[in-house]
Order: C-alpha cells, then structure tokens, then sequence
C-alpha cells in the first residue's frame, strides 16, 4: 500500500518511516512530485491535520496522510499548541521557539505537558482521524543534540532523559508519532 505524506518536514518523514515499515510505503511530497506549502491557519491540530491532507488529496486524488502535532504545557494553558513551530514568531526557529519556552516556565514549578498528534488519513475518498499522545515534563536547560523541536528539554514520562536523548528506537517506545502511527497501521490492516 502507498500513502502520500503530506509534508516535507525531513525529520517527522525519518521518524515516519523508522515506524511504518513493511506493507505501507510513504511517499513523499517531494517524491510525489508535489511543489505546495500547505497553510495551517486553523486553531485545532485536527483542523490542520486535515488541511494538509485536503489539499494533497485534491491534487493527487491518492491515498494520502497528514499530521499535525503540538507540544501542550500545561501551566501555560495548552501553549504553545497549534503555534508550537511558530511560537517564537512566523518564522522562527527550534532555538528561539525553546528559548521563549522556557523563559515563559522559568517561575514555574509545574511543567508537566504533553506532545499531541493528529493524524488525517484520506483513503478511498474518505476522512478518517487518529490521535497519540505522548505525556512529560519540560526540563530547565536544553540536554541532547538528536531529534527536531522541542525534544531537547522534553522528558517522557517514565524516562531519566530527554527524547533529544535517544536513539531513535528509543524514541518511538514512548513517542505520541508512534502511538498514533500504531493505530493508523491497526485500522490499515482491518
């Protein structure tokens, strides 16, 4: 089977990938010869996830997926959420999108959170929706060079380091990418 992932984010595509092996092949948007920044201008993860997969849908009208994640802290109300690539400004960067993080923590003891994907999967005309989470703690100072965003002060829970930490096989034991991953692959193979 072959799915068109809607995005050209090379890390979630290695991770994707690192997970969904064997019968499911993930394509690329670049691989699929598709040229298009997908907007994400809705305040839900679910909205944007199906957004994106919308859009390629429409273009290719293939059998697609789509994510969207946030990073949800709780004593920041949820924030940064939807805006988690762009916390820091439209165009800022992982560095500056941590830097405000954890000055926006610094008087804060509880820094509980938790990462949020949303998967849109459109197969056969059809929408359907799965959810992974993955709960934690943001950490004072950023530890770790592997991994993307904020995996450099997020520590899983039941975990003694960070996912910036870890190798990616690690990684995927407690990621919410791989708890949503194992449900789109389970209703795949109904």
């Amino acid at each position: 089977m072959k799915l068109i992932f809607a995005t050209n984010n090379q890390h979630k595509i290695a991770e994707i990938r690192s997970i969904l092996t064997g019968d499911i092949e993930v394509i690329t948007l670049n691989e699929a010869g598709i040229s298009v920044d997908i907007s994400e201008p809705y305040n839900t993860l679910k909205e944007n996830a199906r957004e994106k997969a919308r859009t390629i849908h429409q273009l290719t009208n293939a059998d697609c997926f789509s994510e969207d994640t946030g990073l949800e802290v709780f004593a920041l109300k949820g924030a940064p959420g939807v805006k988690t690539a762009r916390y820091a400004g439209k165009n800022s960067s992982d560095h500056k999108n941590i830097e405000k993080l954890l000055y926006n923590l610094s008087t804060i003891t509880n820094r509980k959170a938790e990462f949020r994907t949303i998967i849109c999967l459109i197969k056969q005309n059809q929408e359907f929706f799965f959810e992974g989470v993955c709960a934690g703690t943001i950490i004072t100072k950023q530890i770790g060079t592997s991994g993307f965003g904020y995996d450099s002060v997020f520590m899983p829970d039941g975990a003694k380091i960070t996912f910036a930490q870890m190798p990616l096989e690690e990684k995927n034991r407690y990621s919410h990418r791989k708890k949503v991953l194992d449900k789109l692959v389970a209703f795949l193979k109904e």
